[in-house]
């Protein structure tokens, strides 16, 4: 029911870009990340959408409130300090009583082609009566050659070895009750997964897509370059 879309960061590694715009914001091919993120949710039927900010928050929220007809679209402000991935979750599942939820990094340049792959992944998800579910692709699909894997996979449990061919790609479906456990503010969505990798309850769903991600200024500038 209900999309998380994380767009807190500073984006360091895109400066100066970012010095002036929060990176959700910046375009590739006159869209904006943010846009081709809610975009596609909007595409997948989900009608909810939460955000959470820190950085340069007045320009998320002065775009949020420019859109229609994409749902409803609420921002939530990490508040005084930023509350990094997993506690910018945490925060805003506070604000709802749904307990299964999308979870998108607007980091990668999410399309439309996404659609199918992640409604089998809903479907997948509910099926197998998951809490937790990462779309992975493997490293040969990346446009950043730079990438080391994060996880190995077999048949769809997620591990860490030598050979860790897959990446996470930014996308993920998780039910609240993985975060019940931890009581810190402010913490990273890593320490959930290392917390599942444990005892071999972590999961993934492989995307065919390729997997495009706006990791620093040297990506950015190939892009534009290619586009």
């Amino acid at each position: 029911e209900t999309a998380i879309i994380l767009c807190a960061g500073y984006g360091k590694r895109l400066n100066p870009i970012t010095l002036e715009v929060p990176k959700p914001l910046i375009k590739i091919k006159n869209k904006s990340l943010l846009f081709s993120t809610i975009e596609l949710v909007a595409n997948l039927g989900i009608k909810r959408i939460k955000l959470n900010t820190y950085y340069l928050s007045h320009q998320i929220e002065d775009f949020v409130n420019k859109l229609e007809n994409y749902g409803k679209i609420e921002v939530i402000n990490d508040g005084e300090e930023i509350l990094d991935t997993g506690g910018g979750v945490k925060n805003i599942i506070k604000t709802t009583t749904d307990e299964n939820f999308l979870v998108l990094n607007p980091d990668t340049l999410w399309n439309l082609g996404y659609k199918k792959i992640i409604l089998e992944m809903i479907e997948y998800y509910k099926y197998e009566n998951l809490n937790n579910l990462l779309m992975v692709v493997h490293k040969s699909k990346s446009y950043d050659t730079r990438f080391d894997g994060d996880f190995s996979m077999d048949n769809h449990i997620l591990s860490k070895n030598k050979n860790c061919n897959y990446i996470y790609t930014g996308c993920q479906i998780i039910n609240k009750v993985i975060l019940s456990s931890i009581k810190d503010k402010k913490f990273s969505m890593n320490e959930v997964w290392n917390n599942k990798l444990k005892n071999s309850s972590l999961f993934g769903f492989e995307s065919d897509q390729e997997f495009v991600h706006l990791t620093d200024i040297e990506i950015y500038k190939k892009l534009l370059k290619n586009n």
